[in-house]
Protein backbone atom coordinates (compact mmCIF):
# COMPACT_ATOMS: atom_id res chain seq x y z
CA UNK A 1 0.00 0.00 0.00
CA UNK A 2 1.38 3.84 -0.99
CA UNK A 3 1.42 6.36 1.26
CA UNK A 4 -1.69 8.05 -0.42
CA UNK A 5 -3.29 4.63 -0.85
CA UNK A 6 -3.62 5.01 2.99
CA UNK A 7 -4.57 8.59 2.92
CA UNK A 8 -7.59 7.17 0.63
CA UNK A 9 -8.55 4.72 2.88
CA UNK A 10 -8.91 6.63 5.92
CA UNK A 11 -11.87 6.76 8.31
CA UNK A 12 -12.88 10.05 9.16
CA UNK A 13 -16.08 10.94 11.62
CA UNK A 14 -19.01 13.07 10.16
CA UNK A 15 -17.20 16.30 10.91
CA UNK A 16 -14.10 15.89 9.66
CA UNK A 17 -15.90 14.67 6.50
CA UNK A 18 -18.50 17.38 6.16
CA UNK A 19 -15.20 20.09 6.46
CA UNK A 20 -12.81 18.34 3.54
CA UNK A 21 -16.16 17.96 1.78
CA UNK A 22 -17.27 21.77 1.93
CA UNK A 23 -20.62 20.14 3.22
CA UNK A 24 -23.24 20.34 5.98
CA UNK A 25 -23.35 16.96 8.61
CA UNK A 26 -27.02 17.68 8.10
CA UNK A 27 -26.76 17.11 4.43
CA UNK A 28 -24.44 14.36 4.73
CA UNK A 29 -27.32 12.20 7.02
CA UNK A 30 -29.58 13.62 4.13
CA UNK A 31 -27.48 12.06 1.23
CA UNK A 32 -26.99 8.65 3.11
CA UNK A 33 -30.85 8.09 3.73
CA UNK A 34 -30.93 8.66 0.00
CA UNK A 35 -28.58 6.47 -1.20
CA UNK A 36 -26.21 9.52 -2.82
CA UNK A 37 -23.47 9.09 -0.24
CA UNK A 38 -23.55 6.16 2.03
CA UNK A 39 -21.03 6.21 4.52
CA UNK A 40 -18.07 3.80 4.79
CA UNK A 41 -18.57 2.53 8.24
CA UNK A 42 -21.17 3.17 10.53
CA UNK A 43 -20.77 2.23 14.72
CA UNK A 44 -23.51 -0.21 15.32
CA UNK A 45 -23.26 0.86 19.31
CA UNK A 46 -23.19 4.63 18.40
CA UNK A 47 -24.58 5.12 15.10
CA UNK A 48 -21.59 7.48 14.39
CA UNK A 49 -21.10 7.75 10.68
CA UNK A 50 -17.56 7.15 9.01
CA UNK A 51 -16.27 8.05 5.55
CA UNK A 52 -13.45 7.64 3.75
CA UNK A 53 -11.43 10.48 2.40
CA UNK A 54 -11.66 8.95 -0.88
CA UNK A 55 -15.25 9.87 -0.85
CA UNK A 56 -14.87 13.05 -0.88
CA UNK A 57 -14.96 13.66 -4.63
CA UNK A 58 -18.45 12.14 -4.79
CA UNK A 59 -19.41 14.38 -1.94
CA UNK A 60 -18.28 17.73 -3.58
CA UNK A 61 -20.01 16.21 -7.03
CA UNK A 62 -23.56 16.11 -4.93
CA UNK A 63 -23.01 19.66 -3.43
CA UNK A 64 -22.14 21.30 -7.06
CA UNK A 65 -25.05 19.62 -9.02
CA UNK A 66 -27.29 20.38 -5.87
CA UNK A 67 -25.57 24.69 -6.82
CA UNK A 68 -27.61 23.81 -10.27
CA UNK A 69 -31.03 23.29 -7.76
CA UNK A 70 -30.91 19.69 -9.24
CA UNK A 71 -33.71 17.74 -7.58
CA UNK A 72 -32.13 15.08 -5.20
CA UNK A 73 -33.31 12.80 -7.58
CA UNK A 74 -31.84 13.71 -11.00
CA UNK A 75 -28.73 13.83 -8.60
CA UNK A 76 -29.01 10.04 -7.78
CA UNK A 77 -29.65 9.63 -11.53
CA UNK A 78 -26.31 11.51 -12.31
CA UNK A 79 -23.81 9.72 -9.51
CA UNK A 80 -25.01 6.49 -10.64
CA UNK A 81 -24.26 6.56 -14.27
CA UNK A 82 -20.70 6.00 -15.76
CA UNK A 83 -18.81 9.56 -16.77
CA UNK A 84 -20.56 9.89 -20.89
CA UNK A 85 -24.08 8.67 -19.12
CA UNK A 86 -23.90 11.32 -16.58
CA UNK A 87 -22.36 13.81 -18.49
CA UNK A 88 -25.58 13.28 -20.94
CA UNK A 89 -28.01 13.47 -18.25
CA UNK A 90 -26.93 16.57 -17.08
CA UNK A 91 -26.95 18.08 -20.53
CA UNK A 92 -30.73 17.12 -20.84
CA UNK A 93 -31.30 18.35 -17.55
CA UNK A 94 -29.58 21.64 -18.06
CA UNK A 95 -31.32 21.89 -21.62
CA UNK A 96 -34.75 21.34 -19.33
CA UNK A 97 -33.69 24.50 -16.87
CA UNK A 98 -32.43 26.88 -20.13
CA UNK A 99 -35.85 25.84 -21.54
CA UNK A 100 -37.82 27.16 -18.63
CA UNK A 101 -35.82 30.51 -18.13
CA UNK A 102 -36.12 31.52 -21.75
CA UNK A 103 -40.31 30.99 -20.99
CA UNK A 104 -39.63 32.88 -18.01
CA UNK A 105 -37.97 35.70 -19.40
CA UNK A 106 -40.16 35.84 -22.43
CA UNK A 107 -42.93 36.00 -19.61
CA UNK A 108 -40.97 38.50 -17.66
CA UNK A 109 -40.71 40.83 -20.93
CA UNK A 110 -44.27 40.73 -22.04
CA UNK A 111 -45.90 41.41 -18.17
CA UNK A 112 -43.32 44.80 -18.15
CA UNK A 113 -44.85 45.55 -21.19
CA UNK A 114 -48.50 45.73 -19.76
CA UNK A 115 -46.94 47.00 -16.19
CA UNK A 116 -45.70 50.35 -17.78
CA UNK A 117 -48.74 50.53 -20.62
CA UNK A 118 -47.20 49.50 -23.75
CA UNK A 119 -49.98 46.79 -24.12
CA UNK A 120 -50.85 48.84 -27.13
CA UNK A 121 -47.73 48.57 -28.77
CA UNK A 122 -47.20 44.85 -28.30
CA UNK A 123 -51.18 44.55 -30.10
CA UNK A 124 -50.53 46.62 -32.82
CA UNK A 125 -48.63 43.58 -34.61
CA UNK A 126 -51.54 41.65 -34.72
CA UNK A 127 -53.52 42.14 -37.66
CA UNK A 128 -57.35 41.02 -36.62
CA UNK A 129 -59.87 40.18 -39.12
CA UNK A 130 -63.10 38.10 -39.37
CA UNK A 131 -63.93 34.74 -41.81
CA UNK A 132 -67.66 33.09 -41.47
CA UNK A 133 -66.86 29.14 -40.78
CA UNK A 134 -69.72 26.91 -42.35
CA UNK A 135 -71.62 24.05 -39.74
CA UNK A 136 -68.96 21.47 -38.82
CA UNK A 137 -69.22 18.35 -37.82
CA UNK A 138 -66.42 17.39 -35.44
CA UNK A 139 -65.07 14.38 -33.43
CA UNK A 140 -63.76 15.87 -30.15
CA UNK A 141 -61.53 15.12 -27.23
CA UNK A 142 -61.35 17.00 -24.19
CA UNK A 143 -59.79 17.00 -20.98
CA UNK A 144 -58.58 18.71 -18.26
CA UNK A 145 -54.66 19.84 -18.45
CA UNK A 146 -52.61 22.27 -17.10
CA UNK A 147 -50.17 24.47 -19.30
CA UNK A 148 -47.55 22.35 -18.81
CA UNK A 149 -48.84 19.79 -20.08
CA UNK A 150 -51.22 20.99 -22.65
CA UNK A 151 -48.90 21.29 -26.06
CA UNK A 152 -47.86 17.44 -25.62
CA UNK A 153 -51.95 16.70 -24.76
CA UNK A 154 -53.15 18.89 -28.22
CA UNK A 155 -50.21 17.51 -30.65
CA UNK A 156 -51.25 13.55 -29.28
CA UNK A 157 -55.15 14.13 -29.08
CA UNK A 158 -55.08 15.96 -32.63
CA UNK A 159 -53.13 12.72 -34.13
CA UNK A 160 -55.50 10.55 -32.44
CA UNK A 161 -58.83 12.41 -34.23
CA UNK A 162 -57.04 12.89 -37.55
CA UNK A 163 -56.57 9.24 -37.58
CA UNK A 164 -59.99 8.24 -36.49
CA UNK A 165 -61.67 10.61 -39.16
CA UNK A 166 -60.97 7.74 -41.73
CA UNK A 167 -63.69 6.17 -40.07
CA UNK A 168 -66.05 9.42 -40.24
CA UNK A 169 -65.82 9.95 -43.83
CA UNK A 170 -61.84 12.14 -43.88
CA UNK A 171 -61.07 14.98 -42.40
CA UNK A 172 -62.95 17.98 -43.87
CA UNK A 173 -61.11 21.20 -42.26
CA UNK A 174 -58.80 22.70 -40.18
CA UNK A 175 -58.36 21.02 -36.72
CA UNK A 176 -58.91 23.75 -33.95
CA UNK A 177 -58.73 23.30 -29.93
CA UNK A 178 -61.23 25.18 -27.94
CA UNK A 179 -61.06 26.48 -24.65
CA UNK A 180 -64.44 26.09 -22.32
CA UNK A 181 -62.31 27.70 -19.61
CA UNK A 182 -58.88 29.10 -18.35
CA UNK A 183 -55.44 26.60 -18.69
CA UNK A 184 -53.34 28.42 -16.84
CA UNK A 185 -50.53 27.17 -14.35
CA UNK A 186 -53.00 26.35 -11.97
CA UNK A 187 -56.05 26.37 -14.28
CA UNK A 188 -56.99 23.17 -16.41
CA UNK A 189 -59.65 24.46 -18.54
CA UNK A 190 -60.88 22.00 -20.19
CA UNK A 191 -59.49 22.40 -23.40
CA UNK A 192 -61.30 20.19 -26.44
CA UNK A 193 -59.28 19.25 -29.46
CA UNK A 194 -61.45 19.00 -32.35
CA UNK A 195 -61.30 17.55 -36.08
CA UNK A 196 -64.20 18.19 -38.67
CA UNK A 197 -65.07 14.95 -40.62
CA UNK A 198 -67.67 14.74 -43.34
CA UNK A 199 -70.07 12.28 -41.98
CA UNK A 200 -72.08 12.85 -39.78
CA UNK A 201 -73.67 9.26 -39.17
CA UNK A 202 -70.10 7.83 -39.18
CA UNK A 203 -68.69 10.32 -36.39
CA UNK A 204 -72.22 9.39 -34.33
CA UNK A 205 -71.21 5.59 -34.57
CA UNK A 206 -67.88 6.45 -33.92
CA UNK A 207 -68.58 7.95 -30.63
CA UNK A 208 -70.87 5.45 -29.70
CA UNK A 209 -68.80 2.93 -30.00
CA UNK A 210 -66.18 4.86 -27.88
CA UNK A 211 -68.71 4.74 -25.21
CA UNK A 212 -69.90 8.35 -25.39
CA UNK A 213 -67.12 9.09 -22.60
CA UNK A 214 -66.58 12.64 -21.34
CA UNK A 215 -63.40 12.71 -22.97
CA UNK A 216 -64.49 11.64 -26.66
CA UNK A 217 -67.53 12.84 -28.69
CA UNK A 218 -68.94 13.60 -31.71
CA UNK A 219 -71.19 16.92 -32.50
CA UNK A 220 -72.04 19.58 -35.06
CA UNK A 221 -69.84 23.03 -34.26
CA UNK A 222 -72.74 25.63 -35.90
CA UNK A 223 -72.13 28.33 -38.51
CA UNK A 224 -70.44 31.36 -36.66
CA UNK A 225 -67.98 34.46 -37.64
CA UNK A 226 -64.64 34.27 -36.02
CA UNK A 227 -62.32 37.51 -35.07
CA UNK A 228 -58.94 35.98 -35.48
CA UNK A 229 -55.03 36.81 -35.97
CA UNK A 230 -52.50 34.75 -37.69
CA UNK A 231 -49.46 33.82 -35.47
CA UNK A 232 -45.96 32.10 -36.07
CA UNK A 233 -44.28 28.55 -34.75
CA UNK A 234 -42.46 31.13 -32.38
CA UNK A 235 -45.91 32.78 -31.53
CA UNK A 236 -47.78 30.37 -30.23
CA UNK A 237 -45.33 29.48 -27.10
CA UNK A 238 -46.60 31.14 -24.48
CA UNK A 239 -47.01 33.65 -23.43
CA UNK A 240 -46.18 35.30 -26.79
CA UNK A 241 -49.87 33.72 -27.73
CA UNK A 242 -51.25 35.47 -24.40
CA UNK A 243 -50.36 38.77 -26.68
CA UNK A 244 -52.51 37.67 -29.46
CA UNK A 245 -55.77 36.51 -27.33
CA UNK A 246 -55.48 39.89 -26.07
CA UNK A 247 -55.05 41.87 -29.04
CA UNK A 248 -58.35 40.21 -30.55
CA UNK A 249 -60.41 40.79 -27.47
CA UNK A 250 -59.06 44.32 -27.62
CA UNK A 251 -59.85 44.20 -31.58
CA UNK A 252 -63.45 43.46 -30.50
CA UNK A 253 -64.16 45.50 -27.67
CA UNK A 254 -63.19 48.67 -30.30
CA UNK A 255 -65.61 47.04 -32.98
CA UNK A 256 -68.45 47.27 -31.11
CA UNK A 257 -68.76 43.16 -31.13
CA UNK A 258 -69.31 40.70 -28.37
CA UNK A 259 -67.73 37.21 -27.64
CA UNK A 260 -69.95 34.67 -28.46
CA UNK A 261 -68.19 31.62 -27.77
CA UNK A 262 -65.13 30.03 -26.15
CA UNK A 263 -61.37 31.51 -27.30
CA UNK A 264 -60.23 28.89 -29.71
CA UNK A 265 -56.41 28.72 -32.15
CA UNK A 266 -56.74 26.79 -35.45
CA UNK A 267 -54.26 24.89 -36.72
CA UNK A 268 -53.61 25.14 -40.41
CA UNK A 269 -50.26 24.10 -41.20
CA UNK A 270 -48.35 21.48 -40.58
CA UNK A 271 -46.59 21.66 -37.54
CA UNK A 272 -43.58 19.29 -37.82
CA UNK A 273 -42.66 20.55 -40.95
CA UNK A 274 -42.99 24.65 -39.98
CA UNK A 275 -40.19 26.76 -39.22
CA UNK A 276 -40.01 29.43 -35.91
CA UNK A 277 -41.30 32.08 -38.39
CA UNK A 278 -44.11 30.39 -40.47
CA UNK A 279 -47.45 30.61 -39.54
CA UNK A 280 -49.03 28.13 -38.43
CA UNK A 281 -52.53 28.93 -35.86
CA UNK A 282 -55.10 31.27 -36.01
CA UNK A 283 -56.07 32.41 -32.32
CA UNK A 284 -59.56 33.13 -32.91
CA UNK A 285 -63.35 34.28 -31.14
CA UNK A 286 -66.37 33.65 -32.45
CA UNK A 287 -68.10 37.44 -32.43
CA UNK A 288 -71.27 38.59 -33.13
Amino acid sequence: MTEDDGVDDELLSIGAFAARARLSAKALRLYDRLGLLVPAYVDEASGYRYYRASQTERARLVALLRQLDMPLARVAEVVAADGPEAAGRLAAYWAAVEARVAGQRTLAEYLRGRLSGRSSEMYGKFVVETVDVPEQVVITETRHTLAGELPAWIGASLGRLAGAAAECGGVTGAPFVVYHAEVSMESDGPAESCVPVADEAAARAWAEARGRSWDTKARVEPAQRLAYTRITKAQVAHPQILAAFEAVEQWIAEQGLRRAGPCREVYFADWEAAGPEDAVCDVAFPVS
